[in-house]
């Protein structure tokens, strides 16, 4: 008698329990149980920890949150290329090849989070009662960080997965156990609105130091999580709203184009992050086993340099994208620099013990595109324009085809061509171009079907094709696990 791992498995049981009967007789081991945990402050603070640590490596033998995000964004994308330690579920992803038994179409980790959240939400306001040095404002601030995390999994899940189950309470002992069906992504998109709007007010604007403003939820990670939402809803006025709480804040700015690397990438928690998870060398990130060219599983497209960033061969003195080489990826060997690189001159790579390169969610880069995203579709293209120029002249970015200004058709691809180069190996691509392929009933389908063009193999690529033509197909199925132990969850619609 198994249970369902969106269920169970974010109990985090001991993995050595041999069966249902054994598991029904113990209580869950993770410091959440009611009656002996929820104490004091301090106990509190530790389980909102514990939310950012689910996020940096699972506690149930999974790989790390940031794996799938750099797979579920970049994988079926045109910015990168399958190495020859790739495993056969990664390739299945380049090739648009998906199956529900893919270990990449996993949620476990998503949810473990989730329900960390929700015990958060749930019990901490009963510490009030218990420890009358802990604040109604520490309180809203603990409470204002999980529902921020919670909104921030359910949107990679909506985008992923289209309906997924909406689980808003804690699963804390077997009689919270029940089967949940899956919710439309309309529903669960609006449950990440009302959770954000929820949150801004109740968390700080700062926490009195970079690396806790730039690695725990503000006010701010709140309004750029909003603008994307907002803009993969197509409500353009709301997302620049949110992008300009963040603009007009003056907390933020695009770091000069000389310390573009070092700062942002190499050392972290730049002037220009809003949020980003804080590896260190005691928790190591997986991005070595992945990136480094002898156990390489993902590399840089080949024609990153010249069709992408571009080469410069007019000036005596070239022109370089700093974005590009020795920065995105290292042209030499397309390796992907930005997670192993300890330089900017493409020459050192970081050792094992030194993998702690960020996962960055939101920088400012990111915002300014989105705004210039939102007001295009606003009929403004001119004054998008100004503010693609603004990254472009910080990058030192070259002129591969000419910015028409004035058309507003024109000025959608070519912001979608400028996140490419600004966010490059983020985990936003496959996001960004669906936005844009499925805005106005697939008016813009075209941008998946030229993306799949450059990136699935000729022999595969007629077959990907027929299959983006189809919308369902452009979300993950489940996996054949979560079927067989959940009666209420049923296939997503093309894997049937």
């Amino acid at each position: 008698m198994k249970k369902s791992i969106l269920y169970v498995l974010i109990l985090a049981l001991p993995a050595s329990l041999a069966s249902c009967k054994k598991w029904l007789d113990l209580q869950p081991q993770d410091g959440i149980v009611r009656e002996e945990f929820w104490k004091t402050k301090e106990q509190v603070e530790s389980a909102v920890v514990g939310i950012y640590s689910s996020m940096l490596g699972s506690t149930i033998g999974d790989r790390p949150i940031p794996e799938y995000l750099f797979v579920w964004g970049e994988g079926r994308g045109d910015m990168v290329s399958p190495g020859f330690r790739a495993s056969a579920a990664e390739l299945d992803i380049v090739y648009l090849n998906m199956l529900s038994t893919n270990n990449f179409c996993n949620w476990r980790s998503f949810y473990q989070t989730i329900n960390y959240c929700n015990t958060v939400i749930d019990l901490a306001p009963q510490v009030l009662e218990h420890d009358n040095t802990f604040s109604q404002e520490q309180l809203n601030r603990a409470t204002g960080e999980a529902l921020t995390i919670r909104a921030l999994m359910y949107f990679y899940l909506a985008r992923s997965f289209g309906e997924v189950p909406l689980r808003l309470q804690a699963t804390v002992s077997d009689k919270d156990i029940a089967p949940l069906g899956k919710s439309s992504q309309d529903t669960i998109l609006h449950q990440i609105v009302t959770d954000l709007k929820k949150a801004e007010p109740l968390l700080p604007l700062t926490y009195g130091n970079k690396a806790t403003d730039k690695g725990r939820a503000t006010r701010y990670t709140v309004n750029a999580l909003l603008a994307d939402v907002y803009l993969w809803m197509d409500k353009y006025n709301e997302c620049v709203a949110e992008c300009n709480k963040i603009i007009k804040s003056g907390r933020f700015g695009l770091v000069r184009a000389e310390q573009f690397f070092n700062s942002v990438f190499l050392e972290g928690n730049s002037n220009e992050s809003i949020f980003e998870l804080q590896y260190n060398t005691q928790k190591l990130n997986s991005f070595y086993a992945m990136h480094t060219p002898g156990n390489r599983r993902w590399g840089a497209a080949f024609h990153l340099s010249e069709d992408v960033y571009g080469i410069d061969l007019v000036n005596t003195e070239p022109i370089v994208d700093v974005r590009g080489d020795k920065t995105s990826f290292r042209g030499t060997d397309f390796t992907i620099w930005k997670y192993v690189g300890a330089d900017n001159d493409g020459r050192e790579l970081r050792p094992f013990e030194q993998s702690d390169a960020h996962w960055i969610f939101y920088r400012y880069a990111d915002i300014l595109l989105l705004k210039a995203e939102a007001i295009n579709q606003l009929d403004q293209p001119l004054e998008a324009s100004r503010i693609v120029k603004t990254v472009r002249e910080r990058a030192h970015a070259l002129e591969l085809r000419a910015m028409d200004s004035t058309n507003k058709s024109s000025m959608t691809g070519y912001i979608l061509e400028e996140r490419q180069r600004e966010l490059a190996f983020e985990g936003k691509r496959w996001y960004d171009v669906l936005r844009n392929a499925k805005r106005n009933n697939y008016e813009g389908i075209q941008y998946l079907l030229n993306m799949a063009s450059m990136s699935v193999p000729s022999d595969r690529l007629q077959a990907a094709l027929n299959k983006l033509r189809d919308k369902n197909s452009h979300y993950f199925p489940i996996v054949t696990y979560e079927l067989q132990t959940n009666s209420l969850l049923v296939q997503n619609p093309f894997y049937k």
